[in-house]
């Protein structure tokens, strides 16, 4: 019995020890997904001190073989890892939260790439996750607000519009102030040729140690931009967006009904002792029947729509992201819009442990429909506040009206809107290949050829009704851009004895640019109808005009860095760059660009690492040299002009004759803006999660590149010369925080604000630089803005308007030959007497602080975005608001609420709009119609909900609505505070208002579909 007992013993133990055996490697299942609820694909899961592990699927799905004793792991890039014990679970529920310590984030830097922690320069970084929630269109949409020291300016508010961007103010009068946009290495793209939804991550440059290694086209700040790529075994990934829109502008302005203009120009007439205009009968009849809103008249509410598509995926060690869009938006002024046709294609692939590859193609079609619109005084919105609310649209036999017979001078704005045609089309392919191997262990070469093809075209057409003499016009023009590229990298990194990290990088560079250009004009076309398509055909008196050109200029590079850390503590970069330019002669063809920076990580010393207060502490400093190119080529050599001899000699009989003048004379000594910047910085992370960022900048910009004015003498014209110098100097502080964080609720929020002083320090021993902008021709006297050491650019130059003569100062107003009420302005020379000699600076239209708040509240599917952008320290002119509250040449009549308070002797004599008189001399250009334009913007508000996973197992599903430019805070009269009838082009003739195409509050509906 005794060896049945043992026997049965024996058996029990190997079944137990089976069934035991059997349970610890018994399946495991789950799902991973992050704080929103949202699953992860290709989340980690790893049996913890073990090899075994797989990768969740496109579902975040996973299974693995596990006992009770085991431990998994499981990770995911951004998010914090997981440790469960298995035990008898069989199934698991992962939520993984995210990691907001980013020191070990790699960032890219010019011509590589760094950890974060271990960044010397200053750098500021927008991913695709801070800007998903947004109907963004354009790369400035991702990037307005979000970070300091970066302001974007919507010039125009039309689909496709121009737009402004500044990093650290503007350096340069002539030479341009745009920042340098690289996209996946390729340096010189325009940022309008990317899709927002093919960005995987934005890096911005900002201070000259981090910009130098561009060298001569730094000096503005560099934007880099990273594409998405696909992801190596983890299945394929198809993302579908659709979107559709409904625009309206922000604002109108208030103008007097028919029947209360009617009355206010009775009014006037009999002030100034002229018949009344409207009998009794047409005022009862307008106050009965309305008028004409000429505001409803040409705005409309506008409709879009926009599809994305993108598949990524791979295998082994290749992948792809492929990407496709369309874009299709109407403008809120009638006959305007946009179009846009996109693709890309990312491919990369390892040949094997040492050789890698990599090719990027895209293409892109833009098509504009009066972005711009048309001049200042003809363009529609300042013909709708100048004509007479009592002029009907049409006549009797259904035709625009063509003549306003008591307001405005200048043509109907239907026909303005509808019969002026400015289309534009750019066709843009970008195609980039590149190469990496990797010689010995820390070694690597990387060489990339690159190519850039523009075709633009443009076509206008001004209609019968449009002209304001009954003939038609048009015009074409054509031009093609190439730019070519090659950069060969060699790059060494090593880490010695665990305490010395040393990364060297040398770089051999070469870009060409050719363009090539023609265009042909014709007026009084003989047949209307077929607009700019025929040239040729014109009525006796029509001219013809043709136009070439071309140019090719290059640039070849040399550039060496080195990157040094001390125990992950002390941090040294240093750059050099050697540019050579053929836009410049001799000696002034090559120029060497240098920096270096400092970093202390003071949250690895000992004495703050025991605080347990710091994730990241730095101290940063870096000083460097950048310069800007931003001249056309051909500077250095005289031009010469076509124009008409009409000297009477032997030879031409008195007969004018074509022949050739000499034009602008060269500079053959002309050399780079040279622009050097000292940053001072500091980088907090605390482990509660709050992050918090301070830097000081001074920007030293000399050797301005200038177009200074030669003596009719000398041949007259303009030479252009470096002289003169330009400051700026600020500060810029940033906040990030998860005040709220449980399992089914949290809120992130990120707050930056800066200040940026601009101040024109020498304009080369000239005084003052007028620098007009010919939009207020007929309403300004003398240029609207100048240049003056110790201003800064943007000053607005006019007089200065001290409301009206009151009733005590008859006699003082008599020696200026003006009675009480009408306008009073400063006399600065004491002659009794309003001439150029009384102008002086009035206003500056150069923003000084920007904002931005970005709020995103989440719980289970619901997430809501909240965001707010502003400017201020600024002013602008605003001449819509002048010609629409007073009587001028132009537009003969007020047509504005406010000319209802003017001053009335014995009723309103407190009143600074001046009085009906006969008397009364107006000046627009003057501190009268200068308005504060500072506004704080509800830029975005998003709200979505993403449908539970159980309910589709296949796809995820999103669906979102959001608001854009809800509401702005703002007492400035205008549409827009933020539109401009100058374009992007210019620093020195901003904040200038005069029928400009203002921004658009949107409202967007969609739907996102992932499989």
């Amino acid at each position: 019995m005794t060896k049945l007992y043992k026997t049965l013993w024996i058996i029990i133990v190997l079944l137990m020890a089976t069934v035991g055996l059997a349970r610890g490697q018994a399946a495991v299942s789950g799902v991973v997904k992050d704080e929103t609820g949202s699953t992860i694909p290709g989340a980690n899961i790893v049996v913890k001190g073990t090899t075994n592990g797989i990768t969740s699927d496109a579902n975040g799905a996973f299974s693995i073989q596990a006992s009770p004793s085991d431990v998994l792991i499981i990770s995911f890039i951004g998010f914090k890892p997981q440790e469960i014990q298995v035990g008898s679970k069989t199934s698991i529920l992962v939520s993984l939260e995210s990691d907001i310590t980013t020191l070990n984030e790699v960032v890219v830097v010019g011509y590589g790439t760094q950890l974060k922690k271990d960044v010397t320069g200053a750098l500021s970084t927008v991913s695709a996750k801070d800007f998903e929630a947004q109907p963004i269109t354009r790369l400035d949409q991702a990037l307005q607000g979000r970070t300091p020291g970066v302001q974007i300016t919507n010039v125009s508010g039309s689909p496709g519009g121009d737009v402004k961007i500044r990093i650290r103010g503007s350096n340069s009068i002539s030479g341009g102030n745009e920042p340098l946009y690289v996209v996946d290495g390729f340096i010189g793209a325009d940022f309008k040729n990317i899709n927002p939804d093919d960005i995987e991550s934005i890096q911005i440059l900002k201070d000259a140690s981090a910009t130098a290694i561009y060298g001569s086209r730094g000096a503005n700040g560099v934007i880099l931009i990273s594409t998405k790529k696909g992801t190596s075994n983890k299945g394929l990934g198809i993302t579908f967006t659709s979107r559709y829109t409904s625009s309206s502008v922000i604002k109108k302005y208030d103008l007097l009904s028919a029947a209360s203009y009617a009355e206010t120009v009775n009014e006037r007439n009999a002030a100034l002792g002229l018949a009344p205009t409207y009998t009794p009968e047409q005022i009862n009849g307008y106050k009965t029947n309305g008028g004409t809103d000429w505001q409803n008249e040409i705005f409309r509410n506008a409709s879009g729509n926009e599809q994305l598509l993108n598949i990524s995926g791979g295998k082994d060690k290749t992948n792809f992201f492929v990407s496709g869009n369309y874009l299709d938006q109407d403008g809120v002024i009638l006959n305007s819009g946009y179009k846009r046709y996109g693709f890309r294609t990312n491919i990369n692939s390892s040949l094997n442990d040492k050789i890698s590859v990599r090719f990027n193609f895209s293409g892109m079609r833009r098509e504009n429909l009066n972005g711009s619109g048309t001049t200042a005084k003809s363009g529609p919105i300042t013909q709708a506040l100048a004509w007479a609310p009592t002029t009907p649209a049409y006549d009797a036999a259904g035709n625009y009206t063509l003549k306003d017979p008591v307001g405005s001078i200048f043509q109907n704005p239907l026909a303005l809107a509808n019969e002026i045609k400015n289309q534009g089309t750019a066709t843009v392919g970008n195609l980039l290949g590149g190469i990496n191997f990797e010689i010995i262990e820390g070694l690597t070469f990387d060489m990339s050829l690159g190519m850039n093809y523009d075709n633009s075209q443009y076509r206008g057409f001004t209609g019968l009704a449009a002209s304001g003499n009954n003939t038609a016009s048009a015009s074409r023009s054509s031009s093609e851009n190439i730019l070519l590229q090659n950069i060969n990298n060699l790059t060494y990194h090593k880490v010695f004895n665990d305490i010395h990290n040393l990364t060297v990088t040398g770089v051999f560079e070469m870009q060409s640019f050719k363009s090539s250009s023609f265009s042909a004009s014709a007026s009084n076309l003989t047949y209307p109808a077929l607009e700019a398509d025929n040239l040729s055909n014109i009525n006796p008196g029509g001219v013809q005009t043709t136009a070439a050109g071309y140019s090719n200029s290059g640039l070849r590079s040399f550039l060496g860095r080195v990157n040094y850390s001390l125990k992950e503590k002390y941090l040294f970069t240093a750059s050099i760059r050697q540019d050579a330019s053929s836009k410049f002669k001799g000696a002034n063809q090559t120029s060497v660009f240098p920096s270096f920076g400092l970093g202390w990580r003071l949250s690895e010393e000992s004495f703050i690492k025991n605080l347990g207060l710091f994730n990241n502490l730095k101290l940063r400093a870096g000083y460097g040299v950048t310069g800007n190119q931003g001249i056309a080529p051909y500077g250095t050599y005289s031009n010469y002009n076509s124009d008409a001899y009409s000297a009477s000699t032997p030879f031409t009989n008195g007969v004018l004759t074509s022949g050739i003048v000499l034009g602008n004379p060269g500079n053959p000594d002309l050399k780079w803006e040279t622009t050097a910047q000292t940053n001072v910085g500091l980088d907090v992370e605390l482990k509660q999660g709050i992050s918090f960022g301070f830097d000081y900048f001074q920007k030293n910009t000399s050797d301005l590149l200038l177009y200074k004015p030669v003596p009719s003498y000398a041949g007259g014209g303009v030479v252009a010369s470096n002289v003169g110098s330009v400051k700026n100097h600020g500060i810029e502080i940033y906040v990030s925080a998860v005040p709220i964080k449980s399992n089914d609720f949290n809120w992130e929020t990120s707050f930056n604000w800066s200040l940026i002083k601009n101040e024109v320090v020498s304009l080369g021993g000239e005084q003052k630089l007028f620098t007009g902008s010919n939009v207020g021709s007929g309403l300004s006297t003398q240029s609207e803005f100048v240049l003056i050491p110790g201003q800064s650019m943007g000053s607005i130059w006019g007089v200065n308007y001290l409301g009206t003569w009151k009733g005590s100062e008859s006699a003082t107003a008599a020696l200026f030959g003006a009675k009480p009420g009408d306008s009073k302005y400063e006399d600065l020379d004491g002659d009794n007497a309003i001439t150029s000699k009384d102008f002086k600076i009035i206003g500056s239209a150069m923003p000084k602080y920007s904002i931005g708040w970005n709020n995103t509240f989440n719980y289970k599917g619901l997430s809501l975005n909240i965001f707010l952008q502003g400017l201020s320290g600024f002013d602008k002119l605003n001449y819509s608001y002048g010609v629409s509250v007073q009587a001028t040449a132009d537009a003969r009549q007020a047509t504005h609420v406010d000319v209802l308070g003017h001053y009335v002797t014995g009723t309103n004599e407190n009143s600074d709009i001046p009085a009906f008189s006969g008397t009364d001399k107006s000046y627009t250009q003057s501190s009268r119609f200068v308005q504060r334009g500072d506004f704080i913007r509800v830029k975005n508000i998003s709200l979505s909900y993403a449908l539970p996973q159980e309910l589709l197992k296949v796809v995820k599903v999103k669906l979102f609505f959001t608001a854009t430019n809800l509401f702005t805070i703002t007492k400035y009269k205008g549409l827009d505070p933020e539109s401009s009838s100058v374009s992007s082009g210019t620093d020195t003739n901003i904040g200038i208002d005069y029928g400009s195409y203002p921004n658009s509050k949107s409202y967007t509906a969609g739907v996102t579909l992932k499989f």
